[in-house]
């Protein structure tokens, strides 16, 4: 019998446990991450019991009267271990939506984990979605190189490969956190209008405590970043994250040079290297110079999803 029960840091290690050896875990979801901002999230995960021992997690926020999985991650869903089939998960959704609406919570949004990040497969929460009639309401295109099928590389990706090899370009693995989030917000605001998400205080934090998941990538010249990326690195993923370069560097192929030496950098340890979403206006529309970019480089098109549920719908 499976019993649902809201996180408490009673918990905390048996979460991270669970986490760690899941189906479908990811350092996202382990507490040290998931608690570095909670000061701006109103934290409601709940924890799936069998016998008294979690076998499913939900990392989740409440926000007026919408229950997210959860809006300070990229993505989120039921973190599932081997006992959780498919007739418990179904179970444990007839739980969680009876407590949602006993809670007088009207919307669930629902972001479930990309499949290139299962160890093994885990989409039995798709299943319990279709079940419950939740409505796609956001669809975003990420670009992924297999690395058992990887597609052809383009010209133009080789010859900024040349390019950066010409102006002696020099890439390793950096810990100038604040000088490289100098280059990326520059490139971001006269690009986009935007920061990045984490501040530098805060990135510097992370990769401090997940040193084995979070690394920074640097394109030098001397001692001048032109450019970086840091890779957040899973088991089968390893993640392009926070990408720029500055105006010398895009003028020398820095980008093209660093993203050479990485994806040869993973093709041993990873089944898939991925550049991250290429969409804005909430997955509507398709910034067609980025995604293209990356498809150049080899790859080619998963998807991140969001669903919603409307509670006071009878579920199936």
């Amino acid at each position: 019998m499976i019993q649902l029960v809201n996180y408490d840091p009673q918990y905390r290690e048996s979460w991270n446990a669970l986490n760690a050896q899941a189906k479908n875990g990811h350092f996202f979801f382990d507490r040290n991450f998931m608690e570095y901002h909670a000061d701006r999230f109103h934290d409601s995960s709940y924890l799936f019991l069998c016998e008294q021992t979690p076998i499913a997690l939900l990392p989740a926020n409440l926000s007026g009267d919408t229950l997210y999985s959860h809006q300070g991650l990229t993505f989120g869903g039921l973190v599932l271990d081997q006992r959780a089939t498919s007739v418990r998960v179904l179970a444990m959704w007839q739980l969680l939506l009876a407590d949602l609406r006993d809670r007088g919570i009207k919307r669930f949004v629902y972001k479930p984990l990309p499949l290139i990040y299962h160890r093994s497969p885990a989409q039995e929460d798709l299943y319990a979605l279709f079940r419950h009639d939740a409505r796609l309401v956001r669809r975003d295109v990420t670009t992924t190189i297999d690395y058992g099928a990887p597609g052809p590389r383009s010209k133009r990706r080789q010859r900024g490969v040349k390019k950066a090899a010409k102006a002696k370009i020099t890439f390793a693995e950096s810990r100038a956190w604040q000088a490289y989030w100098t280059v990326l917000s520059e490139a971001l605001s006269v690009k986009y209008a935007v920061a990045p998400t984490h501040t530098a205080g805060e990135i510097a934090y992370l990769a401090e405590r997940f040193p084995n998941a979070i690394r920074l990538f640097t394109a030098q010249a001397g001692d001048a970043i032109l450019g970086g990326v840091v890779m957040f690195e899973t088991a089968r993923v390893a993640h392009a994250q926070y990408i720029a370069a500055s105006p010398e560097g895009r003028d020398v192929g820095a980008l093209d040079g660093l993203f050479d030496v990485l994806i040869e950098r993973y093709r041993s340890s990873s089944r898939f290297f991925d550049f991250g979403i290429s969409n804005e206006d909430n997955g509507r529309v398709l910034n067609e110079g980025l995604v293209t970019q990356k498809e150049e480089f080899g790859g080619s098109t998963a998807v991140h999803d969001a669903y919603e549920i409307a509670l006071h719908s009878t579920a199936v």
